[in-house]
């Protein structure tokens, strides 16, 4: 078995996740991703995404059970959709694996009409046995008003018994945002910002583990296991999303860590850590004292160098896309090349991993 699924270790595979699936072999995965096309007519550059309604859903329930058959007894199966196509995917999953949680990620989509407006992408989340499912609690840092800096939520006299980074991470997720910014998109319709991967990794997996995504796109998921010293095994249909992701990946480093512990970082600041590490994290932050004035200041960072410099990613009109390191202690900027692409790329777009 080990032999078998060597060879698509730390890859991003072109081809059908249908016909790639059959090369790995059962429970020999911890943690199975999917985030596939929704049907909504999105604009792939390979692939159509208008199948009728039962094609569709028959579709999905193969690589479903794809995905539950590789996973080992103890990982973690998490699929991201609208709401309307979940329900369906947990009819599925319902035979044969087990439910842990629905995560509600607030996270608005397009208005739809007369109806209520869509403020939510769903990730179900379920596992291959019903007990022994590897789960960690994680922490995320306390809401606070942008303009004062207090504390959103009013504890009352409770300040003083606050966890220094901020409350568990519940299934309601409401500070990771989209990608916004054209700029920080890779040419792509359906792009998943990084860190929440990031949160769903440290969620349920520990270094070295095998995390597989049938539905690679350009790699969010590869790149976020990277970083956090985890495998990865990624399947994508379109030839331009896989160069992408290669060399995108090839400027990652496994270099998301606060001394031992692996954490998640978001424009200079650190969003998740799992709760059992902090005895051995708070030597990095400076926590207030005494603990009730926490309402207005924040713990912080002892050292913002302690975060890793990220790299980023320039895609340029003439089909050639560069990877530039900004200058760094006066070296000269690193560039490289890509392989032309079938496609032309909007002029300049910009991508901070």
């Amino acid at each position: 078995m080990i032999k078998i699924i060597e060879k698509y270790i730390n890859q991003i595979i072109r081809g059908d996740c249908l016909e790639l699936f059959k090369d790995i072999p059962d429970n020999s995965v911890d943690m199975t991703f999917a985030d596939p096309p929704f049907n909504l007519k999105k604009k792939y550059t390979s692939y159509k995404d208008s199948l009728e309604f039962q094609e569709y859903l028959n579709w999905c329930e193969q690589w479903i059970s794809e995905m539950v058959r590789v996973t080992k007894p103890t990982g973690s199966i998490f699929l991201h959709n609208i709401p309307k196509w979940l329900t369906y995917y947990a009819t599925f999953l319902n035979k044969f694996a087990h439910f842990k949680h629905w995560i509600s990620w607030d996270a608005s989509t397009a208005p739809m009409g007369k109806s209520l407006q869509p403020a939510h992408y769903g990730i179900l989340f379920y596992s291959k046995k019903e007990k022994g499912t590897k789960i960690y609690e994680l922490r995320y840092p306390h809401k606070r008003d942008r303009k004062q800096g207090y504390l959103l939520k009013d504890y009352g006299g409770k300040k003083d018994k606050l966890h220094p980074f901020g409350p568990l991470v519940s299934d309601v997720w409401t500070d990771i945002y989209r990608i916004k910014h054209n700029k920080n998109r890779d040419p792509h319709p359906c792009q998943l910002p990084t860190h929440l991967l990031d949160r769903l990794i440290l969620l349920s997996t520990d270094e070295n583990n095998i995390i597989l995504d049938p539905f690679s796109g350009t790699g969010t998921t590869a790149i976020s296991a990277k970083r956090l010293g985890r495998k990865y095994i990624g399947f994508e249909l379109d030839k331009e999303y896989v160069e992408i992701s290669k060399r995108k990946l090839e400027v990652v480093k496994p270099n998301y860590k606060l001394g031992e512990n692996w954490v998640s970082f978001y424009l200079n600041d650190i969003i998740t850590i799992r709760n059992n590490d902090w005895d051995s994290l708070k030597k990095y932050f400076v926590v207030p004292e005494p603990m009730r004035t926490i309402d207005f200041n924040k713990t912080k960072l002892t050292d913002k160098k302690l975060i890793p410099k990220e790299k980023e990613v320039i895609y340029n009109i003439n089909n050639i896309c560069e990877i530039e390191k900004p200058k760094r202690n006066g070296n000269k900027i690193e560039k490289i090349k890509i392989e032309e692409t079938e496609r032309n790329i909007e002029n300049k777009r910009t991508i901070v991993l």
